[in-house]
């Protein structure tokens, strides 16, 4: 992954497993409090999709075709989103968030309900299924690049779920061809996939990757459309490529204290590393804490696909550092070394994809019955998200009409709904910092974030999927 900004293409609760749900102590339901619980369960399952997927739903619906612009991130300070092209990287999160809705109606209704959603919520699945069409009819194309790594998140967020859920075969083939397409970028001297072929900082310029090849720990949430497609075809040559990356991106980028390098430039011929740089923290030496998220959430799910707890005990060790590094208010700065003599702007985005990835430990050291307290921190970082970064929601406006019929006369009904934002910002969260390293060609920080939002509800599926709305019953 990239920023448009550069260019470059400790509780001690214990728990128990009962019946597929994760049931907590009661101390740990006592010390999490109703507040937080009510809180939590509010903004991340029942109010989303809040402003952003209901008002980007509705305003290209009424377009005459669909979009080739794709939602990326707000300006500090303010509300509209700023688009890109629909070969930028981060043009699968939207319709990502818009599956992730559709899931939570297709898979978990009866789940919402016990919270106190209605069925009779808009938007209607059937709209809501429609919109996940007409956002991605476009992206299908995308497959077919082979000049970024990215494809990890230009595709798989919506593809997968298409084939899932709607058995939408299109979209298997597009993740199978996006994963084919990916794979090509794999180099066995390094044994790793290409991630940059270009970067330029006003620091650095590497332009010619016959002498460069860049890998960055972004790169690792992407094995997981590779592990599927090979999984999918039974292809050990691709399967054995996504592992060996893992395995040079755990001895080249993460250091002895489990922190984490963000690039990793090596000489091809070789395999050898020339310099370990940073393009988005705050020097080569820190820990960009985003980057730090995409360790703990990319070994999970690699450790999800191998069972290879070498990898699950990578990204236990990520974890422990970012949890070693969060200020009292549980969201991290968006470096870890940044000076913390002057006020750092935050990265929201570094809390939920790391609250996610500690899902993923949680629920892999649940099914090795081992102890884990990682429910508890993903649920803390979450629940500290909400309490200070969630944005107003708009409201519905319903169009209605009266209808004359033969069995109950003049009838009212409803023809249509929109959503005024009332000047709220468009994403969900705000408080997400895409980049704001010094040598940037362009800073940002402190605004809404498309993949911010996508992780977040995204953490919220898990939730579902693991069953711990036990944890948030009215015993509370």
């Amino acid at each position: 992954a990239h920023d448009p900004s550069t260019v470059c293409s400790g509780y001690d609760a214990r728990e128990k497993v009962s019946g597929g749900f994760t049931l907590l102590s009661e101390s740990y339901r006592k010390d999490l409090g109703r507040g937080p619980a009510e809180l939590l369960f509010g903004m991340l399952i029942i109010d989303p999709p809040r402003g952003d997927v209901s008002f980007q739903l509705t305003n290209c619906i009424v377009k005459p075709s669909p979009p080739t612009l794709f939602p990326e991130y707000t300006e500090p300070g303010g509300t509209k989103y700023v688009y890109r092209e629909l070969d930028f990287w981060t043009s699968g999160f939207f319709p990502g968030c818009l599956y992730l809705l559709l899931e939570r109606r297709r898979k978990y209704t009866h789940l919402l309900q016990q919270l106190g959603w209605s069925a009779n919520e808009e938007p209607h699945p059937l709209y809501l299924e429609f919109a996940c069409n007409w956002w991605t009819e476009t992206l299908h194309r995308n497959a077919q690049l082979t000049t970024t790594h990215d494809l990890g998140f230009m595709i798989f967020p919506w593809a997968r779920p298409a084939w899932e859920l709607l058995n939408d075969r299109r979209s298997y083939e597009t993740a199978i061809a996006a994963a084919k397409s990916l794979y090509s970028r794999y180099d066995a001297t390094v044994g790793s996939i290409r991630s940059w072929d270009v970067c330029i900082t006003k620091r650095y310029k590497f332009l010619d990757p016959s002498k460069d090849f860049l890998v960055i720990i972004d790169n690792m949430m992407n094995l997981d459309m590779i592990f599927w497609a090979a999984s999918q075809l039974g292809d050990d040559d691709m399967w054995n490529a996504a592992v060996k990356h893992a395995k040079t991106t755990r001895k080249h980028h993460v250091r002895p204290d489990f922190s984490t390098f963000h690039v990793v430039n090596f000489d091809q011929t070789t395999g050898v590393p020339k310099e370990k740089i940073t393009n988005q923290g705050y020097s080569d030496k820190s820990s960009w804490s985003r980057g730090q998220a995409w360790a703990i959430a990319g070994f999970a799910q690699t450790y999800g696909w191998t069972r290879d707890e070498s990898f699950l005990e990578t990204a236990i060790s990520c974890a422990e550092y970012f949890l070693r590094q969060l200020p009292p208010s549980r969201i991290p700065p968006w470096d870890f070394a940044a000076p913390k003599d002057s006020p750092q702007p935050p990265d929201v985005s570094a809390a939920v994809i790391s609250a996610y990835g500690m899902l993923m430990i949680h629920e892999a050291l649940a099914a090795l019955g081992r102890q884990s307290i990682y429910l508890k921190h993903a649920l803390g970082i979450i629940s500290a998200t909400c309490g200070r970064y969630i944005n107003g929601g708009g409201r519905y406006l319903k169009s209605q009409r009266s209808t004359d019929t033969v069995e109950h006369g003049t009838v009212e009904e409803q023809v249509g709904w929109d959503v005024d934002m009332e000047n709220e910002p468009e994403t969900i969260l705000n408080g997400a910092t895409i980049n704001n390293y010094e040598f940037a060609p362009r800073r940002w920080a402190n605004h809404g974030l498309v993949y911010a939002d996508y992780f977040f509800l995204l953490a919220g599926n898990k939730l579902l999927d693991m069953g711990v709305e036990e944890l948030f019953d009215s015993s509370i």
